[in-house]
């Protein structure tokens, strides 16, 4: 029986040094398991054999050998490792997730594959050096869909135990013969069907550096991995990879050892840190150090001194048709589909490691035919809409499309600007594993809907509307009832100046209630521009706290208030990751919601008038 086409991925050895990491074959391999870049480029089989006595035995390709025989944690929804999975404990935290407080330690984890964060691969492997890893991974591809039955079985062994034989997964032992104890690569480099140029040996033989020569040897495999039978050059880089955490302090310090230097121009994302401001603001002495040796090395290497996780808000942001390597997942959305720049969903390192190179798989949203729309999603809109409509919808599309890349129609008329379009990138990268979207007649690779169609074809049509919103506004907010609300966090992913204007606005004349707290995280490009403008310190006055170089995904206490009970944001990204993160209750509303509830200590729960409009007909 030839069924949905599944990844399996046994066990990780749960000790090694950077060295090992770095250099070990199957390095490259935790990334399309989390950023999902290489949901598109295979397609296994698994094969039902009920002759051995009942015994169920799947058969499907494996990227490492390995065995494993452990309890199965199976659900039938993607997870984002980062802001899904607390690296320190094991702890699925992802709180809209079914496998919400479960642990991951040696456990088996089958799920359909991975979604929202391309932060995963560095959760992941925290994950190992802290030895809280599953034992093995079974995904299931939506690519290609055939006759989902026996996932669906595999995903009813949840509780039991299982075991993994390289390629084999069975609901009862294997006696397949074991001729081997460690870790083998998949690919031999030798042998593999990637065509490398002159310069590309002259790397691989050490001509610029050992942090270029082992990068290189990584983005070789995942390349072969993904089916790619080339390389190519990008023009600049955007690295995700400066989030703290111990592994990746030890990577960006061992690579720029290494000798290694960023080829092409590369930005760098946000930290977990105000860089000027930590001390004052009470971080751990640590902790703090540790985040700046961590950006400091990826300077030391060339990076941009940017911090911002809205790196299309720069003056160097890529055009239309520029290959570049980005990570972020708000980012690459973006890039991809409001910019028309071309780059992978990279999950983190991966994109640091082709800045280092400069050299790229020749796969993926780099190719015209991976950019192809899979799915439409026709939308109805409701007659008026405000700033909250963007991050409630590019949610929904996005838990819709999930792996997709959906082309999406009834928009054309409200004509969002650069802000609603971050907005809906980031919640819509926050559901989806999808590296882009498109919007007929608003995006610019589909001024027409057969545009965006393979041979100009209209692929499988879902119709969107009011309701379908209406259900995350409640997924959001948890129904809608009355709250007090002790901080409000503004700014993911960063604001943008108009942002911060339009909060200046909604301020002017008013008076914060002294006891709830509002923060606003941005880049300093934009922060620079603000003050100049006079916002900052008018807010300031007010009573907003402004943050730079950080960002809600990476803020813990004391910079959140020891006291906070309750978090309001406009952000579609971290309504969902925040109460994971942080542990507080969270509340979601548009700008003006969010000024009054600073004004007043309270929220009413009622929806927005174009949702209240829309329940009313």
């Amino acid at each position: 029986m030839v069924v949905e086409p599944k990844y399996i991925y046994p066990r990780l050895p749960t000790q090694f040094s950077t060295d090992t990491w770095l250099s070990w074959p199957w390095f490259g391999t935790s990334f399309p398991i989390f950023s999902n870049i290489a949901f598109n480029y295979s397609t296994l089989h698994f094969i039902n054999n009920m002759a051995l006595s009942e015994q169920c035995i799947f058969h499907g390709t494996s990227y490492v050998t390995g065995t494993a025989s452990a309890t199965l944690l199976a659900a039938d929804l993607e997870l984002s490792f980062w802001g899904g999975v607390n690296p320190k404990t094991g702890e699925v935290i992802d709180r809209f997730h079914p496998l919400s407080g479960r642990i991951l330690k040696d456990t088996i984890l089958a799920i359909p594959g991975g979604r929202g964060s391309c932060g995963g691969s560095v959760v992941m492997m925290e994950l190992i050096l802290n030895g809280l890893g599953p034992k093995a991974l079974i995904f299931e591809l939506a690519v290609v869909t055939l006759n989902p039955e026996d996932f669906r079985r595999v995903l009813g062994w949840d509780g039991r135990t299982i075991h993994v034989q390289d390629d084999l997964v069975s609901d009862g032992p294997l006696s397949v013969n074991i001729t081997h104890n460690a870790v083998k690569p998949a690919v031999d480099l030798n042998k593999c069907n990637v065509q490398l140029t002159d310069s590309d040996r002259a790397m691989l033989d050490g001509a610029h550096s050992e942090a270029a020569k082992i990068s290189l040897k990584i983005i070789i495999r995942m390349a072969d991995m993904m089916g790619a039978r080339e390389l190519m050059d990008v023009r600049q880089a955007h690295t995700d990879g400066a989030w703290y955490g111990p592994g990746s302090v030890a990577f960006g310090k061992r690579l720029r050892d290494w000798g290694g230097k960023f080829k092409v121009p590369t930005t760098i994302n946000s930290l977990n840190i105000d860089q000027k401001r930590w001390r004052a603001l009470g971080v751990n002495a640590e902790f703090g150090s540790s985040c700046d040796e961590l950006a400091k090395a990826f300077v030391d290497m060339g990076g941009k001194i940017s911090f911002t996780c809205a790196p299309y808000l720069l003056d160097k942001a890529p055009k239309l048709g520029d290959p570049v390597a980005w990570g972020e997942s708000n980012a690459v959305i973006y890039a991809n589909s409001v910019l028309g720049a071309r780059t992978l969903k990279n999950p983190n390192m991966l994109e640091a490691l082709i800045a280092l190179t400069g050299r790229a798989p020749k796969a993926g949203a780099y190719l015209d035919e991976n950019r192809f729309a899979s799915i439409w999603l026709k939308v109805t809109p409701p007659e008026t809409t405000d700033d909250s409509f963007w991050p409630i919808l590019g949610y929904a599309l996005g838990a819709i499309a999930s792996a997709r890349i959906p082309v999406i129609t009834g928009l054309e008329h409200l004509k969002p600007n650069s802000d609603n379009f971050k907005a809906f990138s980031a919640a819509f990268a926050t559901s989806s594993s999808a590296p882009m979207f498109h919007m007929v007649n608003l995006t610019p690779e589909a001024p027409t809907l057969e545009a965006v169609c393979c041979n100009g074809i209209a692929p499988k049509t879902i119709d969107v509307d009011w309701k379908d919103l209406d259900a995350i506004w409640d997924e959001f907010n948890h129904g809608s009832e009355p709250r007090d609300i002790d901080l409000i966090a503004f700014g993911n992913p960063h604001f943008s100046l108009r942002e911060i204007k339009e909060v200046a606005k909604l301020c002017h004349g008013r008076s914060k209630k002294e006891d709830v707290a509002v923060i606003v995280t941005c880049g300093r490009a934009q922060y620079s521009l603000a003050v100049q403008a006079g916002y900052v310190g008018e807010l300031e006055r007010f009573g907003i706290q402004f943050l730079q170089d950080t960002c809600w995904c990476s803020i813990e206490e004391p910079v959140i208030p020891k006291n906070t009970r309750t978090i309001m944001t406009n952000s579609g990204k971290y309504i969902h990751y925040g109460p994971g993160l942080t542990g507080k209750q969270f509340a979601f509303g548009n700008l003006k919601m969010c000024i009054n509830a600073a004004c007043t200590g309270k929220t009413s729960g009622d929806p927005p008038s174009w949702l209240v409009e829309s329940r009313s007909k």
